[in-house]
């Protein structure tokens, strides 16, 4: 949303700034400037943006599973600890409940993105543009 906002309303000059099609930028001849700036990542492989994200996420991973320096001790599957600084998952019928509903929310933001998707196919647009058109003819 935000490239295509920004794209609509503040005249940033994006390649292509509706989301399901700024990846296929990479395959472009001037490669892929993250938000419409070479000077902060000008990516013109997709092996090499596959590669350090592979190296990314796994070091990042491989840091939770081997507890890291604050989940000592912990279940290193288990997000709480110190992400709960709020004490939520002090009380373990709560915590139970709590892991139901992030699950059903989960779920929820995954079949909303799912339309994302199929509106998009459909008409070929962003969201922003969709909403327009509807707010402009409902």
């Amino acid at each position: 949303l935000t490239p295509e906002l920004l794209s609509k309303y503040a005249g940033v000059q994006f390649g292509e700034p509706v989301w399901f099609k700024a990846g296929a930028q990479i395959f472009s001849e001037g490669g892929l400037d993250y938000l419409g700036n070479p000077g902060l990542i000008h990516a013109q492989s997709i092996l090499a943006v596959l590669g350090f994200q592979v190296i990314l996420m796994g070091s990042v991973e491989a840091y939770r599973v081997a507890g890291g320096p604050l989940g000592e001790g912990k279940d290193s599957l288990y997000p709480g600890g110190s992400f709960d600084p709020l004490g939520f998952g002090d009380d373990p019928n709560a915590l139970a409940e709590l892991k139901v509903k992030e699950i059903k929310n989960g779920r929820l933001a995954m079949i909303s993105f799912f339309g994302y998707q199929v509106q998009a196919i459909v008409t070929g647009q962003g969201p922003v543009e969709n909403w327009l058109a509807h707010i402009s003819d409902p």
